[in-house]
């Protein structure tokens, strides 16, 4: 059994940063492939980001690229996203997922909203 929480989100104002952590109980999910998801006001679930367990190796959506940046502390068992210059269209709601045993686990999510 997995259980993840995310915190540290908030209202930021455009060109601002935020740092979400995702904080991850279980024997197995430090060699967990993990991710980051978001779904903003009326649209889908989106990914954002992806980590695997291991080696740490990443990749991210097109509209963060270069602006996000997300890590992993597998002593402390969380993972991060890192958003810089963030824009009104980041506001959504961040997810944390993991695949772990076989089995999807998902947090609650932590709301993040742009806006001057």
């Amino acid at each position: 059994q997995v259980q993840l929480v995310e915190s540290g989100g908030g209202l930021v104002q455009p060109g601002g940063s935020l740092r979400l952590s995702c904080a991850a109980s279980g024997s197995t999910v430090s060699r967990s492939d993990m991710k980051w998801f978001r779904q903003g006001p009326g649209k889908e679930r989106e990914f954002v980001a992806f980590i695997t367990g291991v080696l740490g190796l990443t990749n991210y959506a097109e509209s963060v690229k270069g602006r996000f940046t997300i890590s992993r502390d597998n002593t402390k068992n969380t993972m991060y996203l890192q958003m810089n210059n963030l824009k009104p269209e980041d506001t959504a709601v961040y997810y944390c997922y993991a695949w772990a045993g076989g089995i999807g686990y998902w947090g609650k999510g932590t709301q993040v909203t742009v806006s001057s």
